[in-house]
């Protein structure tokens, strides 16, 4: 007898759980003292507060939050939430109270709240890259830069830089980049032409059409 008391009270139980979730309105169980039997009422939607509990003969009824108060989910509270006074320092107003919603507020641009306060977003070294850029909730991350990329640079935004391909344009590597130095690239090595006069020496007589001085030109 124990047992199928038990196994009946376990079924009870994820019945009214299971109305309470998959019904809209949400519902509420609530003693109605007039007729001592237990009532499925609706809850309360957001922007709103119980004022009186369902009963045998009459829906609940909710009343709506007055100004600077809110609730942002169905409930069976008989009171409304105090919206947030005031927003922090070095912060600015993201959504203003309503009926529905409290005053969020949000650090100014290049900061980031760490407890009660708005410090300002990590900046990565030289050799390090942005990985994860900051947020009004969330500091800087910095990663090290792989071999092939580079950051000569401190930033809070700027992520690691891949190395230049010198042979990609037509370019010498000369030195070779690192963590915080790009590659170095010169001329392609092709032969240069020099401008230039070719000087000789007059002999006394009469020279040979061959042993005649020449100008050289640049092609």
């Amino acid at each position: 007898m124990n047992k199928v008391l038990c196994c009946a009270l376990v079924f009870l139980d994820i019945s009214i759980k299971w109305t309470t979730q998959e019904t809209f309105p949400p519902k509420y169980l609530h003693h109605d003292p007039e007729t001592s039997r237990q009532l499925m009422c609706d809850k309360c939607p957001p922007g709103t507060y119980l004022k009186q509990h369902c009963t045998a003969r009459r829906k609940t009824v909710c009343a709506p939050c007055p100004d600077n108060y809110y609730t942002d989910t169905w409930h069976i509270s008989d009171e409304c939430l105090y919206c947030t006074p005031v927003c922090k320092e070095l912060q600015y107003i993201k959504q203003e109270c309503n009926r529905t919603h409290n005053r969020v507020c949000e650090c100014e641009e290049g900061r980031y709240l760490e407890v009660e306060f708005c410090l300002k977003h990590r900046s990565c070294p030289p050799g390090f890259g942005v990985l994860h850029t900051g947020t009004p909730e969330r500091n800087t991350v910095c990663k090290r830069c792989p071999d092939g990329f580079f950051s000569n640079e401190t930033s809070s935004k700027a992520p690691c830089r891949k190395h230049t391909n010198c042979s990609a344009s037509g370019l010498l590597l000369t030195q070779r980049g690192n963590a915080t130095h790009d590659n170095v690239c010169s001329g392609s090595g092709e032969p240069t032409h020099i401008c230039g006069i070719a000087l000789c020496i007059r002999p006394r007589k009469k020279p040979e059409p061959s042993q005649l001085c020449s100008l050289n030109t640049c092609c």
